[in-house]
């Protein structure tokens, strides 16, 4: 069952994503070659519960951290650790939930730590440009296959890489994921009509080479079939009758990535209309 959210329900709904962001800020402040999973994770845990609130993923399905911390071929999923110490080259995928004032915040980002090579860097700028022409097409009226397919023609048809079709964004309130679900593939005019008070994770998540997954041995980390890399970046937005709200805000990340020589910058690519 679809829960269409009051104005009141998205401001908390914000406010999770914020603190989200803020999270993820941190995780851009310190991230570099040499610093390990456990590090970020431990810091963005202690902004999060500084804040009064809990991290949204910790414990939840028996997840046993507050970020998810994937790194090149793993998509998603990925479980911080202290073994898991990053290296010059490497793109770390970081996803993040709060659950505050009974409502929770979802997002991630992709960091390309040191000289990543132009090929992967050009991965990220197109996952995360697809992110947006999805969060352009969830508005009222339209349907979820509007959002899928701007973002799978874009990144399949325009640039040949693989959309992952296992795992899709989500509907997010009271609970982390509630329905629907949110694929980053589909057809024009079909699926869900798209209302106001909607509140959806969009998630692209995009493998340089093909679209299949598989799921490692410690029941948790996804990673490319191919282990090529993946990246991932996510908003959490509300459905307006004009434009999209975006409830995260992912300015707060670039501007810490900006202050770190570790982290390259992944701007947003021109689209022709």
């Amino acid at each position: 069952m679809i829960y269409y959210k009051t104005e009141e329900e998205i401001e908390y709904i914000r406010q999770s994503c914020l603190l989200v962001c803020e999270a993820l800020a941190e995780v851009g402040r310190l991230i570099r070659p040499g610093i390990s999973g456990k590090e970020i994770d431990e810091a963005a845990e202690k902004v999060i519960l500084d804040h009064g609130a809990k991290p949204g993923f910790k414990g939840l399905y028996g997840f046993p951290a507050t970020l998810c911390v994937s790194v090149n071929e793993h998509v998603v999923h990925g479980i911080p650790t202290a073994d898991q110490v990053f290296e010059g080259g490497d793109i770390v995928s970081v996803d993040c939930g709060v659950f505050m004032n009974g409502f929770f915040g979802d997002s991630a980002f992709t960091f390309p730590l040191g000289e990543v090579s132009e090929e992967v860097m050009e991965l990220c700028r197109v996952t995360n440009t697809s992110l947006y022409l999805g969060i352009e097409q969830a508005v009222a009226g339209n349907r979820l296959g509007d959002i899928g397919h701007a973002i799978q023609h874009y990144v399949e048809r325009e640039h040949g890489y693989g959309v992952v079709r296992d795992l899709v964004g989500h509907g997010i309130g009271r609970e982390l994921h509630e329905d629907p679900q949110v694929p980053n593939f589909g057809k024009r005019g079909r699926g869900t009509l798209l209302k106001e008070g909607l509140t959806i994770a969009i998630e692209p998540m995009v493998n340089l080479g093909r679209k299949e997954v598989r799921t490692s041995r410690d029941g948790w980390t996804v990673r490319s079939k191919d282990l090529k890399p993946s990246a991932h970046y996510e908003h959490t937005v509300a459905v307006q009758k004009d434009k999209a709200d975006i409830l995260s805000d992912h300015s707060l990340i670039e501007a810490a990535i900006q202050q770190n020589p570790n982290v390259q910058e992944v701007a947003l690519k021109t689209v022709n209309a």
